[in-house]
């Protein structure tokens, strides 16, 4: 093997070890699949929200990458606390874009983060007319 790939092997291999440590540090990750092709679905813009008494506080926002991923929502400089919170898919703006119709113009879902030391990963399936979500890992 040449050099500069055996180079390029070992810093991707570092990229990616660093990507999954922030990930297993960070307590919350989404990931968005289009139900009618079954590919990834990038570019949708999701915002995760903590309940404070009967308001919402925003957190952070960001957008969904090639993989249809976000693997770090939860603010970097903030430790997370158990509580309620909400991630948006601002699916309607998504499909916008596309220029595609649908009938969520966003999908929230409500979680209850209850152990700061565990991952708490929302997929959402996706199609115009429908979704759905679980908890994953």
């Amino acid at each position: 093997m040449k050099p500069q790939h055996l180079l390029l092997s070992a810093v991707l291999l570092c990229t990616a070890g660093v990507a999954a440590a922030d990930t297993m540090k960070n307590p919350v990750s989404v990931h968005v699949l289009n139900l009618q092709t079954g590919i990834p679905t990038a570019g949708v813009k999701v915002e995760l929200d903590q309940k404070a008494g009967d308001n919402w506080t925003k957190l952070a926002e960001a957008t969904t990458d090639a993989q249809g991923r976000i693997p770090a929502l939860y603010p970097k400089d903030k430790m997370a606390q158990s509580g309620i919170y909400r991630v948006v898919f601002k699916t309607g703006e998504y499909y916008k874009s596309v220029n595609q119709q649908t009938f969520f113009p966003e999908i929230p879902v409500i979680f209850n983060l209850e152990k700061s030391d565990q991952h708490y990963h929302i997929p959402l399936l996706l199609s115009q007319y429908g979704y759905s979500t679980y908890r994953g890992n």
